[in-house]
């Protein structure tokens, strides 16, 4: 008999045991964000690149003006090279390559200019989505947000865990409230 009371009170803890309430176990929350959808509809993303395009075209107009004006004097020379003779069209000629290449590295120098520019605004503007997600997912309880995008590390997620519109509403509307009301009018 001992041996069947044994084998109850086991069945019994064993029992017992699995009724027991599973408050250990916390929901785990998780979401994504698209990351390459949040920098297209980001309005500060946006003003940023507006901004580091309209300042491209306009130190390219400028170089472009010399561009064309050195354009017409190389034009211009091989007419004068014939009229001038040989010695001069050397001296000149070698006046044009030098100013050819000259033009050349500014076009270089401004391209680099522009881009160590904007990557450090970006970087910026990365760093501050960043943490400002790191803020949304503690607020909202979330255990983890993932992203998405050109750099994906996330190969499928079902669609009802993507908070991108959110995050990009509530990103747009701190950066709207940021903005002097006079940037806003331009």
């Amino acid at each position: 008999m001992s041996k069947i009371a044994l084998v109850i009170i086991a069945l019994s803890i064993s029992i017992v045991s699995c009724n027991k309430p599973v408050a250990e176990v916390k929901e785990v929350k998780t979401a994504y964000v698209d990351t390459s959808v949040l920098m297209k509809e980001y309005t500060e993303a946006k003003d940023l690149e507006a901004k580091y395009k309209a300042k491209s075209e306009e130190k390219g107009r400028q170089l472009e003006a010399e561009i064309n004006r050195f354009k017409q004097e190389a034009a211009g020379f091989q007419a004068q090279a014939q009229a001038n003779g040989q010695a001069w069209a050397q001296q000149k000629g070698a006046e044009l390559q030098k100013r050819e290449q000259q033009l050349g590295a500014a076009q270089q120098q401004l391209a680099q200019e522009l881009q160590q520019e904007s990557g450090k605004e970006m970087d910026s503007l990365v760093s501050g989505v960043k943490k400002f997600i790191k803020t949304y997912g503690k607020e909202k309880g979330y255990t983890y947000i993932y992203g998405t995008g050109d750099a994906a590390s996330i190969l499928y997620a079902e669609d009802k865990y993507d908070i991108t519109k959110e995050i990009i509403k509530e990103l747009n509307n701190k950066y709207k409230s940021a903005t002097p009301k006079e940037e806003v009018k331009k």
